[in-house]
């Protein structure tokens, strides 16, 4: 029996969650990278997020990451460990989240109690977090965490993200979705990625978005309008109950005082990390 507020774990995993983002768009990000030698940026994202799997090659990062062309992967992976380790990307990334956080939310803000505070309840909600059947998650968990409490709680919202994350897909798997249809769905709901950033990121062309939006309207998903239907909206909405369902254990282990006051920090923290222009203004959207 759950004793915290419905979908009390799901609005605190959506603040906390952006934070752990901001690093992949964050110009740092590219700079320790390029500096490492990888400077295409896909494969810059490829390697920073899957260097604690260590050495692997596509297979493990497409299955893992979900919503990626394999082909584009495989144009990274495994050649990028050539030009820089699993171990230097780690280090490297973890550089970037700390220039990244101090210029989004300003030196003080990084030594606050408030910060302190929150990375206390972040790490303390992920000793609930399982491994089974959850590869990021359970990769990133081997990593040590950070002394500084702004990278502590970097290193916590990365493990609740990656928890989350791993449990959203078999969701997914189990709603019939693939990974385009996934994408253009989502986007549908207007909660989603702009299909112009999938496109650039993601691998996936035009005629693979029209493939799938048609395949989603003979499921009666979509509409010709482009549009969920209530169907849509309905299969949609079950995806994200079962993902809370199998999210609970961090959140339940925090108890509803702690997920209020983790969500109360983290609304603060990311609202000064948007202010400060830590994603694009168009990244996410219908069109």
């Amino acid at each position: 029996m759950t004793t915290l507020p419905a979908r009390a774990g799901r609005r605190c995993h959506n603040v906390v969650n952006p934070l752990h983002s901001t690093v992949y768009f964050s110009p740092d990000f590219t700079a320790e990278l390029s500096a490492l030698g990888v400077e295409d940026r896909s494969t810059a994202y490829f390697a920073g997020r899957a260097a604690a799997f260590g050495r692997v090659g596509p297979g493990v990062v497409t299955a893992s990451f979900y919503s990626f062309r394999h082909d584009l992967v495989a144009k990274a992976l495994p050649d990028v460990w050539d030009t820089a380790s699993p171990e230097e990307v780690l280090a490297a990334r973890l550089r970037s989240v700390d220039s990244t956080l101090r210029r989004l939310l300003g030196d003080e803000a990084l030594t606050s109690d408030a910060m302190a505070e929150a990375a206390r309840l972040a790490l303390r909600a992920t000793e609930a977090c399982t491994r089974h059947a959850r590869p990021l998650y359970a990769a990133h968990a081997d990593l040590p965490v950070p002394q500084e409490p702004h990278l502590a709680y970097w290193h916590a919202a990365t493990l609740l993200r990656e928890h989350r994350g791993d449990g959203h897909l078999a969701a997914l798997l189990d709603a019939g979705l693939d990974p385009v249809e996934a994408l253009a769905s989502h986007t549908a709901t207007g909660k989603g990625m702009a299909p112009k950033w999938i496109f650039a990121t993601r691998g996936w062309t035009q005629d693979d978005w029209d493939a799938a939006t048609q395949r989603l309207r003979e499921r009666e998903l979509l509409g010709a309008d482009g549009e969920l239907t209530e169907a849509g909206v309905t299969l949609r909405a079950g995806i994200e109950d079962a993902t809370d369902r199998l999210d609970a254990a961090p959140y339940e282990h925090l108890g509803a005082e702690g997920v209020e006051r983790l969500t109360e920090l983290a609304t603060g923290f990311i609202g000064t990390a948007l202010a400060a222009g830590a994603f694009p203004a168009d990244l996410l959207g219908k069109s």
